[in-house]
């Protein structure tokens, strides 16, 4: 009996040993199939290059970036109205850089419908400073013409479609802008017109026909409709003290004072407009 047992204990440390064994052998096993397997899911070792498709469309990029294994992912949209819409501008990873298959590439692409901006304030800005800001909102300048002003050069109005446009409306980036500028005072002398007694709406039309520009306009308390007020002083005067008429070049202003009666006018007087 005592020596079966010690033939028994004899043999414990061979199986323990084999066990062992079998075990590291089967780990190592499994540890090279999952590597295998993960180098097959991951396309280890497997690399492309990244075709260029800026200045492609959408459909066109996205084509042929699948066809090569790439993803696809719109990234940014901007507005250039100088390319096509929906063009691809910019790409990530940049063209021919090396990647691995199935990596995406991030793609920014023209915005297809231009977005809606504020007009900006352009009204007393000179013509180099109205055509910076211009170019800063993405919008284009278009024509220009000129009325009599003493401010030269000075935008006096903003146009849209033959309209004016104020600031802060909502216009199409990429929209032209047409202004008007002044033209500075001109040498040629005509009388000045004779506002008495006339609305100052009506003012408004005979001045601006004559090349003259509105200066201060001051109501009287009781004006509420300033259109429908009357004149019953100007400056310049339509005379001169010697009683003769008085001359105003094309592009210099006159002030109105603005009466709820419509004046009469004192004929007694020699003068009447003082």
């Amino acid at each position: 009996m005592k020596q079966q047992s010690q033939n028994k204990n004899s043999r414990l440390p061979k199986s323990l040993g084999a066990n062992i064994a079998l075990g590291v052998v089967t780990s190592l096993f499994l540890l090279f199939l999952f590597l295998q397997t993960l180098n097959f899911w991951t396309n280890h070792g497997e690399y492309l290059r990244v075709p260029d498709v800026t200045g492609k469309t959408l459909d066109e990029a996205t084509r042929i970036l699948e066809e090569q294994g790439f993803e696809i992912l719109i990234q940014d949209s901007i507005y250039q109205d100088t390319l096509l819409p929906l063009e691809v501008m910019k790409q990530f990873p940049d063209a021919d850089a090396t990647v691995k298959v199935n990596r995406t590439v991030y793609l920014t692409i023209n915005r297809a419908v231009p977005p809606l901006i504020d007009m900006p304030n352009l009204v007393g800005l000179s013509f180099r400073n109205a055509e910076l800001e211009l170019r800063s909102r993405g919008l284009k300048l278009g024509d220009t013409s000129y009325v009599p002003d003493i401010a030269k050069n000075a935008v006096k109005d903003q146009i849209l479609d033959g309209i004016s446009i104020k600031p802060g409306d909502k216009v199409l980036m990429g929209s032209t802008i047409s202004l008007v500028l002044g033209a500075g005072i001109g040498n040629e002398q005509i009388p000045v017109p004779d506002l008495f007694g006339m609305t100052f709406e009506e003012a408004g039309i005979l001045l601006e026909a004559s090349g003259i520009n509105l200066g201060v306009v001051l109501p009287d308390p009781d004006v509420q409709d300033t259109l429908s007020s009357f004149i019953y002083w100007q400056n310049p005067p339509r005379f001169t003290e010697e009683n003769k008429l008085n001359l105003i070049r094309m592009g210099q202003m006159m002030d109105l004072r603005l009466s709820v009666q419509r004046p009469v006018r004192d004929t007694s007087s020699l003068f009447p407009n003082n």
